[in-house]
């Protein structure tokens, strides 16, 4: 593999040079991992704001000259700091920053996990894939009360019934091009499938961009309910399955923006009257990050803005939703 050339203003641009290169370009994890698997998708995707994705828990070690760096300049967090995380809802001292329903119409948080000594989706193979889904339906299956629910396979289900559940934001699709260049997609769907409780307050998806991607929602601003449900779920699959952490990073994903907590705590918040580059700018003073109604790369219909935390790595997720909770609070504040 010679020096690729790397176009746009991406982390990989900028961090992989030359002898960054020559240092990692013959090593490989375990798995099998080599550097071509980390960059795929950055090279292909010149528009990339990061370009990197771990293909196994090793990747973080044996190419840390190049995700280190990636890491540092993201999250703010040194090859020396440690990461804890704080999932226990006793400590998330929080009121619902909109009681009376005017201005958030729901909130989302979910994790993203893999199992500990399985690859990650770049490289892992059809076998080990339906391996995890095996071990991950079989503790799904345990899970009781609010939580209990029913594994649908993306194999088995009608066309009618993904566009329903894909709108409703409940199942996610193979339209991303930067996980299909980054060879997420392959197989597609074998192995692939959703978890939902009958509330669907509740869902696992698995094997999306990491192995369970667990997501806990409801109508309204009531934070603790929601992050509540979610730990009890976490502590629960815990006791059956070994995720992959790193004492040092904390939850390990194939997105080095998503270590850490590995949590997004969003809402979704109506602000007709606000201006976007002041809903930006309010968020960004928060900490907080600001999407489009339907996500990432969308635009805010009706004044519907999906706003969310930007830290995961070296925050405490109950650090993280009380910097959204005080974020939505001061939104809720400007728009009158």
């Amino acid at each position: 593999m010679s020096y690729p050339k790397i176009e746009g203003a991406s982390l990989l641009a900028r961090f992989l040079t030359p002898e960054v290169f020559d240092a990692l370009k013959d090593r490989e994890t375990y798995f099998g991992v080599r550097l071509e698997h980390l960059i795929a998708s950055g090279i292909q995707n010149p528009d990339s704001a990061i370009g990197v994705y771990a293909g196994d828990e090793e990747s973080y070690e044996v190419f840390a000259p190049l995700l280190d760096p990636i890491i540092a300049a993201y999250h703010g967090f040194g090859p020396e700091d440690r990461h804890a995380s704080d999932l226990d809802p006793a400590h998330l001292e929080v009121e619902n920053p909109d009681p009376e329903g005017r201005f958030v119409l729901s909130t989302r948080i979910r994790v993203a996990r893999n199992l500990c000594c399985f690859p990650f989706g770049p490289v892992i193979d059809r076998r080990e894939r339906r391996m995890a889904e095996r071990a991950i339906v079989r503790a799904l299956s345990t899970l009781p009360g609010e939580l209990a629910g029913e594994y649908q396979p993306l194999s088995a289900m009608d066309e009618a019934t993904k566009k329903q559940l894909v709108e409703a934001h409940l199942l996610f699709k193979a339209e991303d091009r930067f996980l299909e260049a980054g060879g997420f997609n392959r197989d597609w769907p074998d192995a692939r499938g959703v978890f939902m409780n009958k509330a669907r307050t509740f869902l696992v998806w698995l094997n999306e961009e990491d192995q369970l991607r667990i997501i806990s929602m409801e109508r309204g601003a009531d934070l603790k309910s929601v992050f509540s449900r979610l730990a009890r779920a976490l502590k629960l699959l815990e006791a059956r399955l070994t995720f992959a952490y790193s004492e040092r990073l904390g939850y390990l994903t194939s997105c080095p923006t998503n270590l850490g907590t590995a949590m997004r705590a969003s809402v979704h918040i109506r602000l007709p009257h606000l201006a976007e580059d002041e809903v930006k700018a309010i968020a960004r003073a928060h900490g907080l990050q600001v999407r489009g109604t339907h996500g990432e790369h969308t635009e805010a219909e009706g004044g519907v803005y999906d706003v969310s935390n930007k830290r995961r790595l070296g925050v405490t997720e109950v650090e993280a939703i009380t910097q959204l909770a005080k974020g939505v609070q001061a939104l809720i504040q400007a728009a009158g």
